[in-house]
């Protein structure tokens, strides 16, 4: 490929920039697509119910990425296996809690709690104290985003909100495992059936014939490539390069991306506190990602530790 380094040469500055913000543009573009697929999804729920929402979603977007990836089941260790099933396991779960605290409590709010769990593992997963200021900031802004007004919230909806980040976080951390584990995509695929078929019994229990209507199927399918399919593809591949840390930081945007996106579609009017919460929730992202295209983020971390680990054994 032209423009690259020589095989074995260390990556120049330039080119770990150019990584990070490719990352980081990834991670935007994520964020842009599954807050505009949840809108959609909210839509769906009268019809479907949110349990046959989470089925459609995950079901449609494991037929997709199965026929694109095509992924092989043969040559995978256990610890693949263990992997790429808690993977699954984990995506349902969070799409499941999600989807069950924005039936009870407004989107907004919903995102806002949920976006708690990566930024608490952004605090323990960093080794660097900087980011404990980032991640402070990011909180005081989703706070902010959240306008004081938890304690109004349905007690239930928002437990799952809650529920749903503890489970975003358990995401990132293992969606990094497996891009680590298996090539392309093929892991996000088979954790993806694993989700789909978890999924499916409740969908059934909940919504019976009403999923597979062919109105709510297309706007399910819709659904499905905006909030599962396209995101979570993109967030695969930015870990490939940024820190979990830095990764989790910068999913504080996703509550202030839910209220632009809030604004655009459904008129709601941002006021002057939303206004500073989105800017504090942003300066914290753009710290954390100015750290990692700094060099010293997670990518960079495992080019040098395998680097090390190659020189103190030898290959066989």
């Amino acid at each position: 490929m032209s423009g690259s380094a020589p095989a074995g040469a260390a990556p120049t500055g330039l080119q770990g920039r150019r990584a990070a913000l490719g990352s980081v543009a990834l991670v935007v573009a994520g964020a842009l697509s599954v807050q505009f697929g949840a809108g959609l999804a909210v839509l769906l729920m009268p019809r479907a119910g949110a349990l046959g929402v989470v089925t459609l979603r995950l079901a449609v977007a494991a037929l997709v990425l199965l026929a694109v990836c095509r992924p092989t089941l043969r040559g995978h260790s256990r610890a693949d296996w263990g992997t790429v099933v808690t993977f699954g396991i984990a995506m349902c779960a969070m799409n499941t809690l999600f989807y069950q605290a924005s039936a009870r409590i407004p989107l907004g709010a919903a995102v806002t709690l949920e976006v708690l769990g990566p930024l608490v593992l952004s605090v323990v997963a960093s080794r660097r104290p900087v980011n404990f200021v980032w991640a402070g900031l990011a909180l005081c802004g989703v706070v902010l985003l959240g306008g004081g007004g938890f304690d109004r919230l349905d007690p239930v909806g928002a437990a799952f909100a809650v529920g749903a980040g503890a489970m975003w976080a358990v995401y990132i951390l293992f969606s990094a495992r497996t891009g680590r584990r298996f090539p392309q995509a093929d892991g996000l695929a088979l954790a993806m059936i694993v989700a789909g078929l978890l999924s499916l019994p409740l969908g059934i229990m909940e919504s019976g014939s009403k999923i597979i209507v062919p109105s709510t199927l297309g706007l399910g399918a819709l659904v499905a490539l905006l909030s599962s399919v396209l995101p979570y593809t993109l967030e695969l591949m930015a870990l490939r390069r940024l820190s979990a840390s830095t990764f989790a930081v910068m999913m504080s945007l996703e509550p202030a991306v839910a209220a632009m996106a809030g604004f655009l579609i459904l008129d709601q009017a941002l006021s002057t506190t939303d206004a500073l919460a989105i800017a504090l929730v942003i300066a914290a992202s753009l710290g954390a990602v100015r750290g990692q295209i700094g060099g010293r983020g997670g990518g960079g971390g495992i080019r040098k530790r395998r680097r090390n680990r190659g020189r103190e054994r030898p290959v066989v």
